[in-house]
Order: structure tokens, then C-alpha cells, then sequence
């Protein structure tokens, strides 16, 4: 069973993240103690870093910066515990077309890797073909992508289904992150191929 302290932890995002959903779960993993890496795809708003949507700014809705610690193209299943797969609309939209993303999350997944996605965050998981078979929530307006993907969609705050974990919004955040120490503290969960 794998402490927190010692585990390295990868959060993958783009510019357009909802800002809570990356913010929190990195600010809460690391005052638990993990490592934690934020990765990002090479082209970006601003090179090294990337930037949050925040509807609440207009006519700029561009929110807070996050420094990139890694390139996608540099990061590996190998080298963590766990993959967080915040939300927005603009993140994952772009991710989940990105056929270097949906490698990787499947290597997460073939190596019984925590696999945590909240929001809009489980179309990654759609595309990756993770959801067939499984229970899993997301953001309400998603959910009928999420159920035509083969997943048993359930409407509450967390989902655990052998190591992958999906939440609906930022209002869970607080049982997103203590649900993925907990299955990191697990350890390994096998491997989950996709669909």
C-alpha cells in the first residue's frame, strides 16, 4: 500500500481547464504530501504555462496560469501513481482529439494506474475507451455521451470503478481528491484495457 508522501502524481491539461478543477487537486495533493507534475501538450497559449477558462471575466475569460512541468510528449505512465483529468469544455475538447493524450491515458489504465477525471473531463476516458462496462459520472450535460459509451453513469459526487474515479463538478472536489488518495494508497488495480 503506496503512502501519499511517496507517491508522483500527473495532472494533464491544456489551456481552457476549469480553473478549480486543476487548481484544487494540485494545491490538496501536494499539501498531502505527493509530487505532483502538471503536463500539457507543447503548443500552448503562453509557452510554458497554460491558462484556465473563467467565464466570469468577460470580455477576457481567460483565468489564472499554471506553470507546465512537463511536456506531454516527456511524460509516462511509468513515472506515477496517478493521471487527473480536470474539466472545463475547452480542456478536454482539445485533449481528447490528441492521439498522444489517449495513448497515454491508456497506458495509465493497461498498468492499473489511478485514472481520475471530473467534469467534462470523462470524454477523455470516452475516447480512450474506458467507459464501456464501467460506472462512471461526469458533468449532466455529457452524460448521455458518457452512457453511449457503454458506461453505467451514476449521479454522484464520486465514482470509483477499479481505479478509475470521475466526478460531476467543481462542488465535489473535496471527495474527488480524498477518493484519489485513497485509491493511490491502494496501489495497483491491474490492468483495465479498453473497450
Amino acid at each position: 500500500m503506496p503512502d501519499i508522501q511517496q507517491s508522483k502524481i500527473l495532472i494533464l491539461a491544456t489551456d481552457g481547464f476549469e480553473e478549480s478543477e486543476l487548481f484544487v487537486p494540485l494545491e490538496k495533493l501536494r499539501a498531502a504530501g505527493a509530487t505532483v507534475h502538471v503536463a500539457a501538450p507543447g503548443k500552448t497559449r503562453e509557452p510554458g504555462s497554460i491558462v484556465a477558462w473563467d467565464g466570469q471575466k468577460q470580455p477576457e475569460d481567460w483565468g489564472r496560469k499554471v506553470p507546465v512541468d512537463r511536456k506531454l510528449e516527456e511524460a509516462a505512465a511509468d513515472d506515477y501513481d496517478a493521471i487527473v483529468l480536470p474539466g472545463g469544455v475547452l480542456n478536454p475538447d482539445q485533449l481528447r482529439v490528441n492521439p498522444a493524450v489517449i495513448g497515454l491515458v491508456r497506458d495509465f489504465a493497461a498498468k492499473g494506474k489511478v485514472v481520475a477525471s471530473i467534469c467534462h473531463g470523462p470524454w477523455i476516458l470516452v475516447e480512450a475507451g474506458l467507459a464501456k462496462g464501467r460506472k462512471m459520472t461526469s458533468f449532466a450535460s455529457i452524460k448521455t455521451d458518457v452512457q453511449n459509451a457503454g458506461a453505467n453513469w451514476l449521479d454522484q459526487e464520486v465514482v470509483t470503478d477499479q481505479g478509475i474515479v470521475t466526478s460531476r463538478s467543481p462542488e465535489d472536489l473535496d471527495a474527488f481528491v480524498a477518493k484519489i488518495i485513497e485509491e493511490v494508497r491502494e496501489g495497483n488495480h491491474g490492468p483495465r484495457r479498453a473497450a
